[in-house]
């Protein structure tokens, strides 16, 4: 039977990526990024939003940009898939974490946009500029 394992996304990061090396040296960036959607509320007539956040893994190369170029409040589009992993808390409980694994990345904010401290350019020279690589399939290298 054929499956699918795939996820769009187009949202907002809600802090700088975190970029961090396998003992191998591979580059892995974590973030969160927020989507919202709007909707009027049936019962009191009234405007309502809903963010929802996702927390996003990169690795490689496009680890790497994501550290160079993104920045808190950058706008992306990211395409992947969905991974859960397994781990266990300080207190040897077994804890779950989904995330999404890019593979298809687009930066859209434009040059400027974002919180970098220093002025607020983020440096972004890419903007619009796509970043497809798949990501290699080292779950056992992850360092966290």
């Amino acid at each position: 039977m054929a499956s699918l394992n795939k996820v769009m996304l187009i949202g907002n990061l809600g802090k700088d990526p975190e970029v961090r090396h396998t003992a191998s040296g591979t580059a892995v960036a974590t973030f969160s990024i927020a989507t919202s959607e709007r909707f009027k509320n049936k019962q009191t007539n009234e405007w309502e939003k809903k963010t929802e956040w996702h927390n996003i893994v990169l690795w490689d190369k496009q680890a790497t940009l994501a550290g160079q170029y993104l920045t808190k409040g950058s706008t992306i589009y990211i395409e992947g898939r969905l991974q859960t992993r397994k781990w266990q808390d300080k207190n040897g409980n077994d804890r779950y974490t989904t995330e999404i694994v890019g593979n298809s990345l687009e930066f859209l904010s434009t040059k400027g946009e974002g919180s970098r401290s220093g002025g607020g350019d983020s440096g972004n020279e890419s903007t619009g500029s796509s970043f497809n690589e798949e990501p290699p399939f080292q779950d056992d290298d992850i360092p966290f």
